[in-house]
């Protein structure tokens, strides 16, 4: 380490900047009646899904004879969510979350996220106010909408909700993934290795641009389509070939969730992975009554990115890791 690590990795300008942008979100939400709320870091339970890593630390509680295992949360969504099923009504949050992953432009362990939720609302309306939200931060165009299909046809000439196994192991040889693809049984970790490299990189470089219609075996926490089976009421907001924001409308069937958690453990049991204790304060939350809404997660550090012109996540964070 040099001896110049104790400074910060955000220049004090940007850091007043970022302070400007914080601001203006909370007054944002201030105007139309969105109240801010403040939910664990450190949580009994975590997220079952096999991309995502929690971090996990021991507590050891003076008045119990073993340690405790508790998880940084990836995302405050399931503490939000039971405040919505307490009655909460319209609520947002800016928080630290935490996610065991790799360190690199787009990415830092521990980042800002911007959550909020919308009882009343459906996705395409949710998606509406993001983009308010966008163009007052980044002076930018309106979004423009497009579907998952539409998007990986046009870029990879194959439709993702019809393809089979086989076609996607073609497909990722032929990009030169010959070798994950052999030993590779899941089509949405192929899905979305082509997505990520291939459709990603050309999203929204005018403007910013939603995806919506994921695949429906990556609902994550969203609705089915009712009017499509193959497809989930989830969307993803991309600009300059930055992923910003992953929103839904919001699934609110208990037993539903409950089996795509126990799935979520199944695969990741598949994988030499370890499995993950399912949150029942949150499905008991879900079954006593999560009203319906629309949510969404975006990163706030990432955002500030696109607003300052910055090429590294590390240019707007105080003490990125290897400074922490």
């Amino acid at each position: 380490m040099g001896t110049d690590n104790w400074l910060p990795s955000a220049s004090i300008e940007v850091l007043k900047q970022r302070a400007l942008v914080l601001q203006k979100i909370r007054h944002f939400f201030a105007e139309r009646d969105v109240f801010e709320v403040d939910t664990p870091a450190l949580c009994h339970a975590t997220v079952t899904d096999e991309h995502l890593h929690s971090f996990s630390t021991q507590f050891n509680h003076p008045f119990t004879p073993h340690p405790c295992t508790l998880y940084l949360q990836t995302s405050p969504e399931f503490a939000m969510k039971r405040l919505l099923s307490a009655g909460s009504g319209a609520i947002y949050q800016i928080c630290k979350s935490f996610r065991n992953e790799e360190t690199g432009q787009f990415h830092n362990p521990e980042f800002t996220m911007l959550e909020w939720y919308r009882p009343g609302f459906n996705h395409l309306q949710l998606m509406t106010e993001i983009d308010e939200l966008i163009q007052l931060i980044l002076g930018c165009d309106k979004a423009e909408r497009v579907t998952y299909q539409d998007i990986f046809k046009q870029h990879l000439g194959c439709d993702p909700l019809t393809a089979t196994l086989a076609d996607l192991k073609t497909l990722a040889s032929h990009y030169g993934y010959a070798e994950l693809a052999a030993t590779e049984n899941n089509k949405d970790t192929l899905l979305m290795l082509l997505f990520s490299q291939h459709v990603e990189p050309h999203i929204g470089q005018v403007r910013p641009c939603f995806v919506m219609d994921f695949p429906a075996s990556q609902a994550a926490l969203a609705k089915i389509s009712p009017t499509n089976s193959l497809v989930a009421e989830r969307f993803e907001l991309y600009f300059r070939g930055i992923e910003l924001a992953n929103g839904f409308h919001e699934l609110t069937d208990g037993p539903e969730q409950l089996r795509r958690f126990e799935e979520d453990n199944a695969k990741r049991l598949s994988k030499g992975l370890e499995m993950m204790p399912i949150d029942q304060n949150f499905l008991a939350a879900i079954n006593f009554g999560l009203p319906a809404c629309a949510g969404v997660a975006l990163g706030i550090d990432r955002l500030l990115m696109l607003a300052l012109g910055c090429s590294n996540i590390d240019q707007v964070i105080a003490f990125e890791n290897s400074r922490a």
